[in-house]
């Protein structure tokens, strides 16, 4: 169906870009594109972040970013075809139609970049942190390998797989994914269990002063806000399901997205809650360090994790794909090839790896880019779109919760960078360029 005011031209073109050349994905690719995306490494270093926020402010704030999410998730989904005959397939596309087509690029834009290419370089550095954690628990004796060398192999699947053309072709991929997130969690937290209490354990603040205990709660946030990321990608999952003004697709969306949600909870609950209660605050920033033994069960987890960054690698890095295709085939007028996306696609791997071995501080890095981007294209920008576009009764149900949300969002937002910060500093004083 060609909408109102497109051109043959433009329909070619739309049928060329990744986001909407394919619209006839079921209600379960929604599930498991969602849990992909969500369900994340960042699961791994919940325990750790409980450990920064203390018990109480901890299952607070793992809790109440479960609730808001998905209640700004939800408004996402209703927002995606609110206008009649139209559909917002991008984010910044229902930024434009809230704020204007200048000021909705500028506000949406710049965020859903460092989200979508700041998970692309973390994922690069926990993919290569994965396989040199496997390499190291199957051959303890063999000579260590630089972790680099790491970063360039899990870089090399990438290379092969950014060539698929589309959210649809990425299906098998995520599926995998989103089985191997729900697999290492149960390892995780499984084995913590298994490990049982350890002795000596403390659950008390682990930095000595209050300044470095406030810096640590900072932080701890940040880690929670990177855990709860899938708002990025969302309109652009939706934009694959078909549609129709009998069935729009809000309906098969909203089904992927709650079973994707239950599945959320069975992979973060558990592992924050027994992570940190069996090994309380000597946890490292990734729990599967932490659980040495027993070794083929931890080689086995890492590896699940690897497969699952593969995943989640692509899901992020398909909405760059399309706007920098966009903005080439649209703008530039290049000529929609194959030849163009094969040059496009390899420079982003290239430079995300390029950035991930020069940087490769994991913990920090989540807590920077978790408070700088993941909390306002997470908890509160959908609040403030839902505000501008449905001008809601001042004082009313609908209002108070989108402003709780913008108030907690933007605390968030403020808080997490500077802990985030102050970690990535004191990591890269004893930090040697490509060592």
């Amino acid at each position: 169906m060609v909408m109102p005011g497109t051109t043959l031209v433009q329909k070619e073109i739309d049928e060329w870009l990744p986001i909407t050349s394919s619209r006839n994905a079921k209600w379960w690719y929604s599930a498991f594109h969602n849990v992909t995306a969500m369900v994340g490494a960042g699961v791994l270093s919940l325990p750790y972040a409980l450990s920064e926020l203390g018990w109480g402010p901890g299952v607070a704030v793992l809790v109440l970013s479960w609730i808001i999410t998905l209640y700004t998730l939800w408004q996402m989904v209703e927002m995606h075809e609110m206008v009649p005959g139209k559909r917002f397939d991008r984010y910044h596309e229902l930024g434009q139609y809230a704020f204007g087509e200048k000021l909705g690029l500028y506000i949406v834009v710049p965020q859903q970049l460092i989200v979508e290419v700041g998970v692309c370089i973390v994922y690069m550095v926990t993919g290569g942190k994965s396989l040199e954690k496997f390499h190291d628990t199957v051959c303890s004796t063999c000579k260590q390998i630089k972790l680099t060398y790491f970063i360039m192999i899990f870089a090399s699947v990438h290379f092969v797989l950014s060539y698929l053309p589309n959210f649809n072709s990425i299906s098998g991929v995520s599926l995998a994914a989103a089985v191997m997130s729900l697999s290492y969690s149960t390892i995780a937290w499984g084995a913590s269990v298994a490990k049982s209490i350890q002795p000596e354990v403390q659950c008390g603040y682990k930095a000595k002063t209050a300044a470095g205990t406030v810096f640590n709660f900072f932080s701890g946030l940040g880690d929670i806000a990177f855990a709860y990321a899938g708002h990025n990608v969302v309109l652009e999952i939706q934009a694959i399901i078909p549609s129709t003004p009998e069935k729009p697709s809000k309906g098969p969306m909203w089904k992927g997205v709650i079973v994707a949600y239950i599945v959320v909870a069975l992979c973060y609950f558990p592992v924050a809650l027994i992570g940190y209660w069996m090994f309380g605050n000597s946890i490292e920033d990734n729990i599967l360090i932490s659980l040495e033994k027993p070794a083929w069960l931890i080689a086995m987890a890492n590896i699940f994790v690897v497969i699952h960054v593969i995943g989640s690698y692509q899901i992020y890095a398909m909405p760059v794909f399309d706007m920098i295709e966009t903005v080439l085939v649209k703008k530039l007028n290049f000529r929609p090839s194959t030849t163009l996306r094969f040059f496009v696609r390899n420079f982003y791997v290239a430079f995300t790896m390029f950035i991930a071995i020069t940087f490769p501080f994991f913990g920090g890095l989540l807590g920077f880019f978790g408070g700088f981007a993941f909390a306002p294209t997470t908890y509160f920008l959908p609040c403030i779109i839902w505000l501008a576009i449905y001008k809601p009764k001042k004082f009313g149900l609908s209002w108070w919760t989108n402003w709780i949300c913008i108030v907690f969002g933007v605390c968030l937002m403020v808080l997490s960078p500077i802990g985030g910060l102050r970690q990535i500093i004191l990591q890269a004083k004893e930090y040697e360029f490509y060592s």
